[in-house]
């Protein structure tokens, strides 16, 4: 097993060029507006044998094809389940005028297969530019399952990997690929691997690197199953590690307050040494931050009561917090409730004490007309007012989010995971996925649902599909890091 050399290198150190990305996260919110967004998007796990695929989306109002997908890419094998992406170059190379987002990284979290994808040379219709091949992956490194990918100012690309090739999540790990795509080998040093592996966030000027941990990739890819909670095959955990050398520095058990840790976020602000991680299936944002003495700690920092419900498998439903964003300016924290069905804004302004500052429901288990209802504390049954959108009925609940480089408009899809879609919104699989669009009110707080975006990809030719993250060609505030 190869195990490489980190230098920690800053792109900025070319002598004020102009790169990728933009020089501060501020300097970024003037950016120019979104036109286009890439929405991977998976046939894997409804019963369609046709190729996962990238479309592409046209968020341009002033066009006659805003709200449409106007082109897809398809992908050369079946299987994949496409999820989370990153680009080959983003701010943190903006110092260097040789440096390009280019290519956007697409790893398949099933296949264990890694697609660069040149958006470059036509950004309306992208083509695959290369394939790392599983074989190659497993044999260098022994890992499999790979993630979440983040380029780093060295012009290399860290992606964090879910287990080894049977599944065990003993195997996680961090891939490390070179400019080109060749598997450089592991980026952590032998023995300092996560007992699981998830997202991760690095903050160069604190010399830091956080990952989150999910479960093992024999557990979650067959469905979701409380008894592998107990059985400790999911994880509750977050790992820090100094940068970049990839030692494991520390472990943070967030405990029972702190189930599924998934999307890990710092702040912003290169400075800060404060990010945030959301805990699925406790439902609680956990706050993490450097200590007077240079150890981390945490604490949580917003709690999502489970409901009390009828007619489903648990007498108490979590809102399950599946992703969540925070503005460049750092003003806004973002999250969803993909069982409860809503999406919440926060003001963050101070970390420490969040203040909710908008909240609109957009789908989930408790919608009217559900058989689901929940029970308030005096005994009344009761459901949420869902909008419909241009006629259409909104499926499943709110999951992925992006949002735009000014913070005005919150994009949204719902689909976690095809298993997991397959359980506990089966009508995903059947009538696909949809987008929406969330208006964002960035002075006092507020959200409320733009009624004349829907993209439905229940409606794509080949049948429908299930849309998952969504990318913007110049970055956003999920895949930029500023050092």
């Amino acid at each position: 097993m190869a195990e490489v050399e980190v230098k920690d290198v800053s792109c900025c150190a070319g002598g004020g060029g102009v790169g990728p990305g933009y020089a501060t996260p501020l300097k970024a919110m003037s950016g120019p507006r979104e036109t286009i967004l890439y929405v991977t998007c998976v046939y894997n796990g409804t019963g369609i044998e046709k190729p996962d695929f990238l479309a592409t989306v046209d968020v341009d109002p002033n066009s006659a094809t805003y709200s449409k997908v106007i082109h897809r890419l398809h992908m050369p094998y079946v299987g994949d389940e496409l999820h989370h992406s990153g680009w080959n170059s983003c701010s943190s190379c903006h110092g260097d005028p040789l440096a390009a987002r280019r290519y956007l990284i697409l790893p398949s979290l099933l296949s264990s297969r890694i697609y660069a994808v040149d958006t470059a040379s036509n950004p309306r219709a992208p083509s695959v530019h290369k394939v790392v091949d599983p074989t190659d992956i497993v044999q260098k490194t022994q890992l499999a399952y790979p993630h979440t990918s983040h380029c780093l100012a060295s012009g290399d690309i860290l992606v964090s990997c879910l287990g080894d090739k049977d599944g065990n999540a003993k195997g996680s790990g961090f891939l490390l690929l070179d400019s080109n795509f060749n598997v450089k080998g592991r980026w952590e040093k032998p023995g300092h691997s996560p007992a699981f592996g998830y997202d991760f966030w690095y903050q160069p000027r604190h010399k830091t690197m956080i990952s989150s941990s999910w479960g093992a990739p024999a557990a979650f890819s067959k469905g979701f199953d409380l008894q592998h909670v107990s059985d400790g095959l999911y994880g509750q955990h977050l790992y820090v590690y100094s940068w970049p050398d990839g030692e494991l520095k520390q472990t943070l058990d967030l405990g029972s307050t702190g189930l599924l840790p998934l999307e890990t976020r710092f702040l912003h602000d290169p400075t800060k040494a404060i990010g945030f991680v959301g805990s699925a299936l406790s439902s609680n944002m956990v706050r993490f931050f450097k200590t007077s003495d240079e150890s981390w700690n945490h604490e949580v920092v917003i709690k999502v009561k489970p409901l009390k419900v009828r007619n489903w498998i648990l007498p108490e439903m979590p809102g399950l917090i599946t992703d969540f964003l925070i503005s460049l300016d750092d003003r806004f924290l973002y999250f969803v409730n993909w069982l409860h069905g809503d999406v919440r804004q926060y003001n963050i302004e101070d970390p420490g004490k969040p203040v909710l500052t908008g909240q609109v429901w957009v789908g989930g288990l408790l919608q009217k007309g559900s058989e689901v209802v929940y029970v308030t504390e005096d005994g009344t049954e009761s459901q949420f007012d869902v909008p419909e959108i241009q006629g259409y009925k909104l499926r499943g609940g709110p999951q992925m989010i992006q949002l735009s480089l000014d913070g005005k408009r919150l994009y949204i899809t719902n689909s976690l995971f095809s298993e997991w879609d397959k359980q506990f919104y089966p009508e995903l699989t059947k009538q696909g996925s949809h987008m929406l669009q969330i208006d964002v009110n960035t002075g006092e707080g507020g959200l409320s649902v733009n009624p004349n975006f829907f993209v439905d990809f229940g409606a794509e030719p080949d049948g429908p599909s299930l849309a998952h993250e969504m990318r913007y060609p110049g970055g956003d505030c999920t895949s930029d890091i500023w050092i």
